[in-house]
């Protein structure tokens, strides 16, 4: 598998986010994420998008992250929230999402983000599994689902030795 970074709106992570909107759907009944998205939130130096291609160069599996301060749907500062997570069902079980997740991680951190902050929902127990083994913990909620009863928030720290991610300082 090959990672690449790319735009959000390069047309391999629209595919990929169409399909992972349907998936979505599929799962909530919903018509997908609503949350707001623009290209330019996952342009470095505040953000990336990265799509992964087999040997292929089919994508396969994308994620991004984007800079978060404090704001009214409660981000702390320093955030970096995770986006788009996804692969597509053929390849999963590989480590692929671990892989893109260490790499947007390392991403976040060495652009000064103190703390990568994502939401999933309660109908994705893989995704709970992999942040779970990753080093997530639950956390105040935050975002555009704040509010909404299926929704799942969690952070980790990424400085080499900072505080707890559900920790108030």
């Amino acid at each position: 598998m090959n990672i690449r970074r790319v735009p959000f709106d390069h047309p391999d992570a629209v595919k990929l986010n169409d399909e992972v909107q349907a998936e979505y759907d599929v799962r909530y009944g919903d018509g997908g994420d609503a949350t707001p998205l623009d290209p330019s939130d996952f342009a470095p130096p505040n953000g990336l998008y990265l799509v992964a291609y087999d040997e292929n160069d089919v994508p396969v599996g994308s994620g991004g992250w984007r800079s978060q301060d404090a704001n009214d749907e409660g981000n702390r500062d320093g955030d970096a929230e995770l986006k788009r997570m996804f692969v597509i069902e053929q390849v999963r079980g590989r480590g692929l999402a671990r892989r893109i997740l260490a790499a947007l991680e390392e991403d976040a951190r060495a652009a000064g983000r103190s703390r990568m902050v994502l939401e999933t929902g309660t109908k994705q127990p893989e995704a709970v599994a992999l942040y779970l083994s990753s080093g997530y913990e639950p956390c105040e909620k935050f975002g555009y689902y704040r509010f909404h009863e299926d929704s799942l928030c969690y952070a980790k720290a990424l400085g080499a030795h900072g505080a707890s991610p559900a920790s108030d300082g």
